[in-house]
């Protein structure tokens, strides 16, 4: 019985060693010397168990004598005998009884068992290379054989009237296809084995045979540390080892572009193997293609859109950029293109293979660029602004700078019309909306590079000059999208540099109010930062009704902030989804690109009050009362004047209600004090300038108001005595009374001689009130019926663009100059002029522009 179960126990044994055993070395494998034959079984067992720890000289002594290659026999039993094979005669074994099976299949063209056995031979040799063994001449055999039997498969089966059946048809297309990949894998061996078989033999045995001779084991030296780092080698996937030469370059950049956007897949173990790629290659072609692969793999770690690329890979990736641009500079015989012809990638080439010298290759360093840009952007839009590591990101916002000229550098070089329009529009928008000491600073980078665009800043040059010279390359551009948000930039910049007149007029000739609704949202955000801006800069530049109809439609729609995109504005009755919600984050500006929007809503009521106050002294009747200009600064007006008690400003509007309060009892010096102690205009450049103008402005509409309101209570007035009052020369005084004399604001006349102005009391009857008031409807409805009709057919309303041809009809300042007659002078031209127009582009899908035109 107990030879019984030793021999189970041994069949046992060999059945349950895996594969892994199999692939340890010959000298593990070598088999222990068996027990005599007289003792029992178990006490072999046992003599093992031990004996183990005090018999080492001997067993190494046994083991040196017995070879991996020869056979011995073992008497089990008496009549048993066991035969012991290395493992690398049993993967050889297995090899040839696999191909002996595909041999079986072949002659009855069964290629569904071919493809099976072919997949398991592969992986066998791949086994085989795993344990640095050379590749066997039998698989390079049958690859070739494999190759002649599907040429001939084919013909035969296009020449046969019966075709295979489905799965076998599937079958042999997927071996052609699988015959073809581990062909170009073991090109070198199949071109040497069928050039001449038997020396590829030789070559094989020669290098096996010194394994196969006995060795005698002895005892090596303790490796140190950097020889056991040399010895490990960067393993791909399957287990198979990668060797970093200039031959395999292409080889090893195949295999990881295959593995990209597979799932499990070690995104930074294939950026390392690209680096050790890029240190080995040797000529242009082989680190263009590298670099434009570890580039993408850069990109590709941070896989999630919500979260930013982390820093020091943005770094990596912006100098491999600048290494790209730099050699294919250099290397005028190399260009990368998005659309080129087909090319084998496995194969070197260079600008002397080429037909015309240039070697294309298949990329684009306009879509790293921008990603580059993009990776930036969305880093600062989710660093704490208020931290200092928002400030040292901001810092590389020069070398990213840099990195647009050397692009457009190179596309000037190029002459690619297409990306060079793009990058110039990167790089307009990096400094479009920065004072000049910043772009200063920024040019200085680029002057300092070794790659130079056409256009870069002198140190004693305007920034105007670099900002046009780059949006009239944009106006020439093909793109209209690019056109357009060239346009808003440099209305951005003049508006900014407070060249108020002509960002103004460059705005209404291209009829951007007109088409901007139909544009991005990220074009519609630019357009309404350059309107906000434009408003700005008439307040700076002391044109308050240009500034107020500017900036009163986007404040009409209480979602400044949501519109200029420096937050999500939350409304009360709706609810976004989360996707909305992300995707309103996502197009938020970074911090440093704000408009201050406390600034923003100062000027804007500053600028109502001192249209405001006048008109509602100048108006009679309540019915024209309720008829405003400014809707937000006339509720909180009124929701001051509903106040029992009124305490100390505090916050900005507090100021700016308790000065309007100031304003219409006359009190111009209070009301001057009050705008004057507002803390946020130290925020404005040229605070003392603005201030002084706010003291001068307070002072004439001042002197309107008291006019307005205390006219119907005299008969003749002093000139003298009014510019005692209002501190303001009397050469001032008499222009202004003659201004609203002129334009019937004033039921007046001036007695020069007499130096007083003579009040002539008109009243309107009832009926003339009402004549008035049905004119202002009936004028209102006419307004909105020719704006229905345009709308419904389609038709456009731009100056030059009339269905009549009259080019330059100006319909709705007419229409405002005939109720401003009609009325008397009313509204004292608050809304007339070309300055009502501005906000049409955002107006046209504002509920504010609708509710004014009523």
């Amino acid at each position: 019985m107990s030879r019984f179960f030793r021999q189970a126990d041994d069949s046992d044994s060999e059945s349950s060693s895996s594969e892994e055993e199999e692939l340890m070395s010959s000298d593990d494998e070598a088999p222990k010397p068996a027990a005599p034959a007289a003792k029992p079984a178990m006490s072999r067992f046992l003599k093992g168990a031990g004996d183990s720890s005090s018999s080492d000289d001997d067993s190494s002594e046994e083991e040196s004598e017995m070879s991996d290659e020869e056979e011995q026999e073992k008497p089990k039993g008496g009549d048993v005998k066991r035969v012991v094979k290395s493992a690398r005669d049993k993967r050889l074994d297995e090899m040839e009884a696999t191909g002996k099976v595909m041999d079986n299949a072949l002659k009855i063209n069964d290629w569904v068992a071919i493809s099976n056995e072919f997949d398991k031979l592969v992986r066998l040799v791949q086994r085989q290379q795993n344990v640095s063994e050379p590749v066997p001449p039998f698989f390079v055999r049958t690859l070739a054989n494999l190759e002649n039997s599907l040429t001939a498969a084919v013909a035969k089966d296009k020449e046969s009237k019966k075709k295979m059946n489905a799965s076998n048809a599937r079958a042999l297309t997927a071996m052609k296809q699988k015959v073809k990949k581990v062909g170009k894998e073991y090109e070198r061996d199949l071109k040497r084995f069928q050039e001449d078989p038997e020396a590829f033999e030789r070559e094989y045995q020669a290098i096996v045979a010194p394994e196969v001779a006995p060795a005698v084991k002895v005892k090596k030296a303790k490796k140190t540390e950097e020889e056991e780092d040399e010895d490990f080698t960067t393993v791909g996937k399957g287990g198979k080892g990668i060797q970093f030469t200039p031959e395999n370059i292409f080889k090893n950049l195949q295999v990881v572009q295959e593995n990209r956007g597979k799932k499990n897949t070690d995104r930074a173990e294939q950026i390392r193997i690209l680096e050790k790629l890029l240190q080995v290659s040797v000529t242009p072609y082989q680190s263009i293609r590298v670099l434009l692969a570890l580039i993408a793999a850069r990109f590709d770690y941070n896989s999630s859109v919500a979260t930013h690329m982390p820093t020091d890979l943005w770094i990596a990736a912006q100098k491999e950029v600048d290494q790209l641009i730099a050699i294919v500079a250099k290397e005028t015989g190399y260009s990368i293109q998005e659309i080129t012809e087909d090319y084998d990638d496995l194969v070197e080439r260079s600008p002397d293979t080429e037909k015309d010298g240039v070697v294309r290759i298949r990329g684009s360093v306009i879509s790293f660029v921008d990603r580059l840009d993009d990776e930036f952007t969305k880093s600062l839009q989710n660093i704490d602004p208020h931290g200092t590591e928002y400030v040292d990101r901001l810092k590389d916002e020069k070398v990213l700078y840099c990195t647009i000229c050397r692009a457009q550098a190179l596309y000037e070089q190029t002459k690619q019309e297409d990306p060079l329009g793009r990058v110039i529009m990167r790089r307009l928008e990096h400094i479009y909306s920065k004072p000049d000491p910043v772009v200063l600073a920024l040019e200085a980078s680029v002057a300092a590079s070794d790659i130079k665009p056409s256009v870069i800043l002198s140190p004693d040059s305007q920034t105007s000059s670099l900002i046009h010279s780059l949006c009239v390359h944009s106006y020439k551009s093909g793109n209209s999208l690019l056109r357009t948000r060239a346009m808003l930039c440099h209305i951005y910049h003049y508006a900014l540099h407070n060249d108020f007149h002509t960002a103004r007029d460059m705005l209404l000739m291209s009829h951007l109010q007109e088409s901007i609704h139909n544009a991005d949202v990220a074009t519609q955000i630019l357009y309404n930062r350059t309107v906000v801006q434009l408003g700005l800069s008439a307040f700076r530049c002391g044109l308050i009704k240009e500034s107020q109809a500017t900036l009163q439609d986007i404040f009409a729609t209480q979602r400044v902030k949501e519109l200029l995109a420096q937050g999500v504005h939350q409304q009360r009755y709706q609810v976004l989804s989360p996707e909305q919600e992300k995707a309103e984050r996502q197009r938020q500006l970074p911090f440093h690109m704000h408009i201050n929007t406390e600034l923003l809503e100062a000027a804007f009521l500053v600028s109502s009050m001192l249209v405001e106050i006048p008109l509602l002294a100048s108006i009679d009747s309540e019915e024209q009362r309720r008829k405003t200009i400014s809707k937000p600064f006339r509720r909180l007006l009124d929701f001051a004047d509903r106040q029992v008690f009124t305490g100390p400003p505090e916050s900005t509007r507090d100021h700016i209600m308790q000065a309007s309060k100031a304003l219409q009892n006359g009190e111009w010096e209070k009301c001057r004090d009050l705008i004057q102690s507002i803390k946020i205009w130290s925020l404005m450049p040229e605070c003392t300038q603005v201030k002084e103008m706010l003291a001068k402005r307070i002072q004439e509409e001042g002197l309107r108001t008291y006019l307005f309101t205390y006219a119907p209570h005299y008969s003749t007035l002093s000139l003298a005595l009014l510019a005692r009052t209002f501190s303001l020369p009397l050469r001032a005084v008499t222009s202004l009374v003659s201004k609203m004399i002129w334009s019937e604001e004033l039921a007046a006349s001036l007695d020069q001689s007499a130096g007083v102005v003579v009040f002539n009391r008109v009243e309107f009857t009832r009926t003339q009130q009402l004549a008035q008031t049905l004119a202002d409807k009936v004028n209102a409805l006419v307004e909105q019926n020719e704006k229905a009709l345009d709308q419904k057919l389609g038709v456009s309303t731009g100056w030059g663009e009339r269905a009549d041809g009259a080019k330059g009809e100006k319909r709705g300042e007419q229409t405002q100059e005939r109720n401003r007659n009609r009325r008397g002078g009313a509204r004292g031209g608050a809304r007339g002029g070309r300055g009502a127009r501005f906000a049409q582009g955002l107006g046209s899908q504002m509920a504010g522009n609708t509710q004014r035109n009523r």
